[in-house]
């Protein structure tokens, strides 16, 4: 993929959303006064960036774009298989394999939500769901199946934080809908797979994602659904517009 710009010294501009409320901000009038002489904005691929090919699956995106981020994308694969060892579902597999995918390819904040959204026209309902909730129930402790408040949160967020209160409400929906159960198990599966010395490759998952990931024949980005526009900014994520 490629869309010409060969001879020219190319300007990133970051997304507002990575930049708002930093020191890195700037507003569209500073970028268009930054560009030197012979600078274009970026448009198209990235040759920093592993090259996609023309239809890209849910592999390709593993091993070309959430694999720049290894921590995050070794934790989904972790999380994936202690589920099938705790002989899980099919679709708490899946919804493991991909729950963090917005955290490793597009946004962290509200990334349960973003990354159901990326694969809600591919997945079950089921699986989406899971992928949205579990965002929110991360936050809520349920003894009855063993999951408490995670202890690095009191660290990351400090001891003193709460949730904020649409998060509760959300919260006290999904506690009483019907998929509950297979949100908590990605919660479960979700807090536990943190080892730097784990090995898991996404070809161990292939059967499941066969089964139950609908990977279009004109590939994720080129499908014309609602989501495709979020594919293709991971193949293209430094696009100007």
């Amino acid at each position: 993929m490629t869309h010409g710009q060969h001879n020219h010294d190319r300007l990133i501009c970051p997304p507002a959303a990575a930049t708002l409320g930093t020191d890195g901000h700037r507003s569209g009038d500073r970028w268009l006064s930054s560009r030197g002489p012979g600078q274009v904005f970026m448009m198209g691929d990235n040759h920093t960036l592993p090259p996609m090919p023309e239809r890209p699956t849910l592999a390709d995106f593993f091993r070309l774009r959430l694999a720049l981020d290894p921590f995050t994308t070794r934790h989904m694969l972790q999380s994936a298989r202690r589920a099938r060892q705790q002989g899980m579902g099919e679709k708490v597999v899946l919804a493991c394999l991909l729950h963090d995918i917005s955290v490793a390819g597009l946004l962290r904040s509200q990334h349960g939500h973003w990354g159901a959204q990326l694969v809600g026209a591919y997945v079950d309902e089921e699986v989406a769901w899971a992928i949205r909730q579990h965002e929110v129930l991360r936050y809520f402790p349920d003894e009855t199946v063993g999951y408490g408040y995670p202890e690095a949160y009191a660290d990351f967020f400090g001891a003193e934080y709460r949730p904020p209160a649409h998060t509760r409400v959300a919260y006290l929906e999904a506690r009483r809908h019907r998929w509950y159960m297979s949100a908590r198990m990605v919660t479960i599966n979700d807090v536990y797979t943190f080892d730097p010395e784990a090995h898991v490759e996404f070809e161990e998952f292939e059967d499941v994602v066969g089964r139950h990931f609908r990977q279009p024949a004109q590939g994720l980005g080129f499908d014309g659904s609602p989501e495709a526009h979020m594919w293709r900014t991971m193949i293209w994520p430094n696009n100007f517009l």
